[in-house]
């Protein structure tokens, strides 16, 4: 019993790094979503506290200020330069909204 017991705990624990380890969204997804401009207005609603927020807004929403301030030890690379990728976007596509984030997250 004992043995069982330690194999679903190792396997949940794998399980749960493996989750931790595995980018959010691939590189085609994010461009998927960039192009999508009602998900856009989600995901800016969310990260402005103007709305409800997906794991992924939740996410970007947590990380986001420690990419722009130009530190984000827990990142991964992929999610720093996707986060980056991303924060350009709105940049140059969502001038007020990028402008409140500043302001926000700043």
């Amino acid at each position: 019993m004992q043995i069982v017991v330690n194999v679903v705990i190792f396997v949940a624990m794998v399980l749960t790094v493996a989750a931790m380890a595995a980018p959010l969204m691939t590189d085609t997804q994010l461009d998927r979503t960039l192009a999508d401009k009602s998900a856009m207005q989600r995901h800016l609603r969310c990260a402005l506290h103007e709305g409800p927020c997906d794991v992924v807004g939740k996410r970007l929403r947590t990380l986001a200020p420690l990419v722009l301030r130009g530190s984000c030890p827990q990142c991964s690379p992929q999610e720093t330069q996707q986060i980056r990728r991303t924060l350009a976007f709105v940049q140059r596509n969502y001038p007020w909204e990028w402008a409140k984030i500043i302001r926000q997250y700043g």
